[in-house]
């Protein structure tokens, strides 16, 4: 078997791996997740859509060199959420499981920021303070110090690696490699890739090399003025366009609830599109915006929990739906040349049917940016998880140098085995994560009844992990540890 049958028959096995996952256990865990949360919680992802914003503007609560403020944690979160995700995984979603899928990525969103919600809470309520004033935490903290399970904690940590290092960062390399076949069309195969490649790893390795703070520094600046940018695209294509929004939302609505879509392949339908690509991009109840929720310096863990369900958010109802919009503006306007494409080419072609050939550039710039911040998002992941299992020096410098390894590889990768590597991964530590906070889903209730109680007497909220009855024990919300907080005394 030569090297092109190798590769066949491993996207052959993983394509099979993914839709067994998905088929069987991820749609139901994933949903059902959701949806007792959003009971539980009676609707927090709603009912303090308010708070979520206010909470964005809190300074660092607790004075120290490496915290970070909740506007910083969420703008490292949503670097990871708003990557090619949010465009050329929109529009592989679009393509292989019809206009539909968009309908049930929404959806996904408005559930899956409940388990968002509680995710982060938890990751807040048992983080770490490291020596140098910084926060760690994330699943695998919460798992080893309220679960009392460091076993399991570092399992979790080896597939959250396996995940974002690996499988994400090389999926984000491909997406933004592949915005040159439209100027090079065999770029995959005379050298260009290896040579972008090997360009978005420096760009990476400049600001990974220089720590957490350089990363939520650089990721303050990008993700918002990227996606404030591709927003106003969006919004011109879909201005010059409103006379086609009927004809697209009936396309969406239609093919969401088309019989055939849904249950005909049922791993490959329009749902599991959905489903698979709303995970991907907004990450909710994975396990992943946790560990950059517990980095925010916060008076009390719930604030953190509603910025990150504002992250979901802001990552699938709006960055998401602006590339859907231009999609389906094309899918309605030229329906024959919007079906014989995919990826990257499909969103390129799409916007220079509505604004011209300088919106293939502008698409261009926009997917390296955007895989470039979630390079950078992915990787603090990551290093956050490596240091959970051994903070060391030495391992994390050869750690780091696989991680820069791994883009050079993604970049010259193909299609379909770097979008199955990664759901496979995002699968796996998916479901680890949404059986772990079901099992601890109570404390972030108890924290929430809390935050809420406090708010109703008109208070700044101000979390103490002692009064919480029975709570397993905490390292940085006893009352010991406020001494010296602004606005706590």
């Amino acid at each position: 078997m030569g090297l092109e049958g190798f590769n066949d028959a491993l996207v052959a096995i993983t394509g099979e791996i993914s839709g067994f996952m998905y088929t069987y256990i991820l749609v139901f865990l994933l949903v059902g997740t959701g949806i007792y949360f959003t009971i539980r919680t009676k609707g927090v992802q709603i009912r303090f859509i308010k708070d979520m914003f206010t909470q964005l503007t809190e300074k660092k609560h607790v004075k120290g060199v490496r915290a970070i403020s909740s506007f910083q944690a969420l703008m490292v979160s949503t670097a990871s959420r708003v990557g090619t995700g949010n465009i050329a995984g929109i529009a592989t979603a679009l393509a292989t499981g019809g206009p539909g899928a968009v309908f049930w990525m929404w959806l996904m969103a408005i559930v899956g920021a409940a388990s968002a919600f509680v995710e982060s809470t938890l990751a807040q309520i048992w983080k770490v303070r490291g020596e140098e004033g910084e926060f760690r935490g994330g699943p695998a903290y919460y798992i080893q110090y309220a679960l009392g399970k460091r076993w399991l904690g570092v399992v979790f940590s080896v597939l959250l690696i396996l995940c974002f290092a690996f499988g994400f960062n090389g999926l984000q390399a491909f997406n933004a490699v592949s915005a040159l076949e439209y100027y090079i069309p065999d770029y995959a195969t005379n050298g260009v890739a290896m040579f972008a490649g090997l360009g978005l790893t420096v760009m990476a390795a400049v600001v990974i090399f220089g720590g957490a703070k350089r990363i939520s520094v650089i990721t303050s600046f990008i993700v918002p003025v990227m996606a404030f940018a591709y927003i106003i695209l969006a919004v011109w294509v879909t201005v010059t366009n409103l006379h086609e929004l009927p004809a697209i939302f009936a396309l969406v609505i239609e093919s969401a609830f088309d019989f055939e879509s849904i249950f005909g392949g049922f791993a490959g339908s329009v749902v599991m599109l959905g489903i698979k690509r709303g995970l991907y991009s907004n990450e909710a109840g994975m396990g992943s915006a946790p560990n950059a929720a517990a980095t925010a310096s916060v008076s009390h863990p719930v604030k953190q929990g509603l910025v990150q369900s504002l992250s979901v958010y802001i990552d699938t109802l709006l960055v998401c739906s602006c590339s859907a919009v231009m999609v389906l503006v094309f899918y309605v306007q030229d329906p024959a040349t919007a079906s014989s494409l995919n990826g990257m080419p499909l969103v390129q072609m799409a916007v220079n049917n509505s604004v011209g050939e300088i919106g293939i550039h502008f698409i261009t710039f926009a997917i390296f940016m955007f895989a470039y911040s979630s390079l950078i998002g992915n990787y603090f992941y990551a290093e956050s998880n490596m240091r959970f299992i051994k903070d060391d020096p030495r391992v994390l410098l050869v750690f780091r140098i696989l991680c820069m390894a791994a883009i050079v590889y993604g970049a010259v990768n193909s299609f379909d085995l770097a979008w199955n590597l990664a759901d496979i991964f995002m699968g796996l530590m998916a479901m680890m994560n949404l059986v772990v906070i079901l099992l601890l889903g109570k404390w972030a209730l108890r924290a929430l009844d809390d935050y809420s109680e406090q708010r109703r007497a008109g208070k700044d909220p101000v979390f103490v992990s002692d009064r919480i009855e029975g709570m397993p024990a905490t390292e940085c919300w006893h009352v010991d540890n406020l001494e010296g907080v602004d606005g706590s005394k």
